[in-house]
């Protein structure tokens, strides 16, 4: 079996501890932050970036491109190994495009060598979760092929969840209209919002409250997972560790969940989401909120 390595994308939120002692290269998404880029090593402390939002902060993002990933595919193949590439959704970004060019280029410069890039439809904590689950795999000694095929048949069953506190940022990002954010604000409306079986960011209800919709992604949960292994949940926060942790008390209490992975969201997702965003990932029967 040769050997390979898993590789990402920043987007998946996993801490930088994790990829450095389990070798997961990591192609980088930029973000600006009025006017100037980061990422790819040059990045702003995490709740610097969050309270640059409170304080209304000009931000974007920008997709991985096709140059910076055969740059890190070149790198990998020529050091030995064979790749399988778990991209962040294409529903979301084209940098799943943008490594399925550069694959095929270093594939054609480099006979025998191979890369694999799957389309996850995951984000955030839900595309971390599903590397966590693949590097789990490798080091139990599963092939590239093992793995890609556990991948594949579990896409539909990487559940996410988000819930988020300031209405502001998803009009900014237009998933709003200006009327439904003043109104909901007035309201104290607070959307769940998941990310659907196409990979897209889709609302899918509202609650009254913080502490609410801090329950439904919990409730919601419950109603999915029957049958599922759930020893391992992510979670992910836009700079309210209070609530992440509020959450995953719950959760191991309700379902006896072993572990809850507790990350930051990346400045990528946060950019979209804004702080105070909660987002709960794990195994279950459909992505669909029943």
């Amino acid at each position: 079996m040769n050997k390979y390595l898993i590789s990402t994308d920043s987007t998946a939120d996993l801490s930088a501890e994790y990829v450095k002692e389990h070798n997961v290269p990591v192609h980088p998404l930029y973000y600006y932050v009025n006017g100037e880029q980061y990422g790819a090593g040059k990045e702003l402390p995490l709740k610097e970036f969050f309270d640059g939002m409170r304080n209304d902060a000009k931000v974007s993002t920008s997709a991985s491109t096709p140059e910076v990933c055969k740059q890190l595919f070149e790198e990998q193949v020529s050091a030995g190994y064979d790749v399988l590439h778990l991209g962040f959704s294409s529903g979301l970004s084209c940098s799943y495009q943008s490594a399925c060019i550069a694959a095929q280029e270093v594939m054609e410069n480099h006979p025998g060598s191979r890369i694999v890039v799957i389309d996850t439809l995951c984000a955030s904590g839900g595309q971390g979760l599903m590397v966590y689950y693949a590097v789990k795999l490798k080091e139990e000694g599963k092939s590239l092929d093992e793995v890609a095929q556990w991948v594949n048949d579990n896409i539909q069953h990487l559940c996410h969840q988000f819930t988020v506190d300031d209405l502001k940022y998803l009009y900014r990002g237009g998933r709003i209209s200006k009327t439904v954010q003043i109104l909901g604000t007035l309201i104290n409306v607070k959307p769940v919002l998941h990310v659907d079986e196409a990979g897209k960011l889709v609302p899918v209800g509202n609650v009254r409250g913080r502490k609410k919709s801090l329950n439904a992604l919990i409730d919601n949960m419950g109603a999915h997972i029957e049958g599922y292994n759930n020893d391992t949940v992510m979670l992910t926060h836009g700079d309210c560790i209070e609530d992440a942790e509020y959450v995953a008390a719950q959760i191991k209490e309700r379902f006896g969940v072993k572990e809850v992975i507790i990350n930051y969201l990346s400045p990528t997702i946060g950019s979209h989401a804004g702080p105070g965003t909660i987002a709960l990932f794990h195994l279950g029967d459909s992505r669909t909120i029943k």
